[in-house]
This record gives C-alpha cells, structure tokens and sequence, in this order.
C-alpha cells in the first residue's frame, strides 16, 4: 500500500494571521540574511555541507549533489537533526516547515521525520521564496489602500511612547531597532533589510485584519539608521494626514534623557556589565555627536562635546546623571529645533491637528470608526 502524500500548505495569509510555528531547513547564513519572525532555524544542512554540495552541483550535477547530501547528513548528524523537529513538531503541532523553494529540503526532511515519528508536518507550497514575494506584495497593497495618519513632532515629545500601546499603530522604529536620530543605534545591531521588511509586512497584514482605525506611523525619513522603508509605504506617509505631538522643552529634555542616558545605558551595561557597559556606551555618545559634526559647525561641535565630557565624568564619579540634560537642552534647541522648523515649513498643508500627548489620544479617540 503506498502511502499518503505528505502535506502541504499554500495559504500563507493564514500562516501570517496566525503566528505559526516554522522550522526553517535553510542553512544558518541562509537563515541570518532573512526569515519570518516565528520562524526557528533548524537546519538540513550546515553552512559547510550546503557549500559542498553547491560546489558538487555546479561541477557534477544533480544527482551527484543529492548522494553528497546524504552522504553527508546520515548516521548520528541525520539523527540528531530529526530529533529536533521532531521536538519542534510535538511541541507546536500546528506548525510547518519550509526551505527556499519548498522543494527537495523541505521532502526530504518531511519524509525523514515522517519515517522516524510518523508525523505529518506540513510544508510551505513555494518555499521561503513564495513567502519573501508573498510579503513584499502585500507592503505594496496595503500601502496603496489603507487609511494612514503621521504622528509627527519635535524631538524629544514622546512620539514612540504614544505609539507603543495602540493597537493600531505601526512601530518603524522598534521593528528596524532603532531611534531614529544621530543617536539612534541601540546596543544590539540592527536586524537585516530583509527582516526589516518581512516583520513590516507581517505587522501590515495583521493590522489590516485586525482594525478598522487608520494605520498610525511616525513622522520618519526614507532611512531609519541603516534599514530603509519600503518606497511605496514612504510615499504614502509623505502624503498622509500629519497629527503634530507638541510639549515642552523642559518635558522632551525629560524624555530624552530617559530614552538615551538611563534606558540606553542600562541596554549596554545587560550586555556588556557595569564598567563595559558604561564605557561602550560613553563612546556611542560621542561617535553619535561627531556624525553630525558638520551640521553643528566646528565651535558648536566642540562646546557640546566638552559638556557630554563633562556629564559623563560627574556621572561615573558621582552616579549623577543629571548634568546630562545640559548637552541635551542645548542638542534640542540649536540642532534638531531649527532642523525641524525647516521641514515642517513644507508639510503645512498636511497638518490636520495639533496637541499634548492626552490631546493627540482624545483625538484619535473622537476620530476613531464606530
């Protein structure tokens, strides 16, 4: 009797909607370029043995390739790899697996780990492939015909922490892992282009399905640090209604000063320890101010430098970070206010309300869908 094909599956609106579980039998490097975010990898083949046996289906062929495979992966290795997708299957059995067309990876791991489990583990009709395609289509769509605000506002008024709890909002800065200024690396590196992307489309998809307010993003640039938003979702928001958060100077030094001296600080001394941490993060303070050297102009440059030098020293001595907020009033006033003066001046027309942070959420609130 012979049995069943094995299972496959073609919806990948599905997949997203739902958040399921996927082993990705791509390589490591494969995987690390980019994947979707509940995806775990748990590979065919290493980065090493994919090498080999690209090299042997350029030289030899097909068939060769395949036998090289095998030969490769069998025994204790073939055993150890099924072993965890078989943990990964009993655990989430509403998952599935995938490689980069859905073609032989995905079989032979299928058929391996029906052999030795009798599970039926669905695989992704396509692949990653399909998916990756699936994904930067849906940018595009969603892009083009869902209703979009801007939450815009000088630096330092809180626009990402207004942001975060709406169920509506859309988040370019935490997907990208990044502030979004000068001073906006984080402690950790930046996730991939590719991962930008697919964690956008992902969050896109299931914001469509799941509200019926306006999308509501902030105000950013073509460019957040090094990951760059998709072009027809920037010409959209270039475009869109524009909510201006306003507050104080003394409210945004507060802000900054959390976001960039106590929250950043605490990222790298998680990382790196006490003394580590505090120096590496010292020296992103001052990398971040030297990039915008030019702007400053030398004078401006070297008197903001000699304060950040100065907060530093009173706060590894003394524990005392607040002269910190001396360098960030001045940042504030003579570098970001004038720079954001200038491009306001040409999205006046876009301007459709503006308000403390309780005003922007009564508006949004009044102007929300019954």
């Amino acid at each position: 009797m012979v049995a069943p094909p094995l299972p496959e599956e073609g919806d990948l609106r599905r997949i997203i909607l739902h958040n399921l579980p996927l082993i990705d039998l791509r390589a490591p490097l494969e995987f690390n370029e980019g994947s979707l975010p509940t995806a775990t990898n748990l590979p065919l083949m290493s980065d090493e043995e994919r090498h080999q046996v690209g090299l042997c289906y350029a030289e030899e062929g097909q068939e060769e390739a395949i036998a090289l495979g095998h030969e490769l992966v069998e025994g204790e290795v073939k055993a150890a790899r099924v072993q965890q997708w078989q943990q990964f299957a009993q655990a989430y059995p509403e998952g599935l697996i995938f490689c980069w067309r859905g073609g032989m990876r995905s079989k032979i791991s299928q058929q391996w780990l029906f052999a030795a489990s009798g599970i039926r583990y669905p695989r992704i009709v396509g692949g990653y492939k399909a998916v990756r395609r699936f994904l930067l289509d849906e940018i595009d769509r969603i892009a083009a015909g869902i209703p979009l605000l801007i939450l815009g506002g000088r630096t330092g008024t809180g626009k990402t922490l207004l942001l975060q709890p709406l169920p509506q909002a859309v988040d370019l800065e935490g997907m990208a892992h990044h502030r979004g200024s000068a001073f906006g690396p984080r402690a950790t590196p930046q996730p991939t282009q590719i991962n930008f992307e697919n964690r956008l489309a992902v969050a896109l998809i299931q914001l469509e399905a799941s509200t019926r307010h306006p999308l509501l993003i902030e105000d950013e640039g073509r460019n957040i640090g090094s990951r760059t938003v998709p072009e027809k979702l920037y010409q959209r928001m270039a475009q869109a209604p524009l909510l201006l958060l306003e507050a104080s100077l003394e409210e945004r030094i507060s802000i900054t000063h959390r976001e960039y001296i106590e929250e950043a600080l605490q990222e790298y001394r998680d990382l790196h320890g006490e003394e580590t941490g505090f120096e590496l993060w010292s020296q992103y303070l001052f990398q971040s101010l030297d990039k915008i050297r030019k702007r400053l102009g030398g004078l401006r440059h070297q008197t903001l430098r000699q304060q950040l030098e100065q907060a530093l020293l009173r706060h590894h001595s003394h524990d005392d970070p607040s002269e910190h907020r001396g360098w960030i009033a001045t940042l504030l006033r003579d570098y970001y206010d004038p720079m954001y003066d200038y491009q306001l001046s040409r999205k006046q027309e876009r301007i459709h309300f503006r308000g403390s942070y309780q005003q922007i959420l009564d508006y949004l609130r009044d102007h929300s869908p019954e």
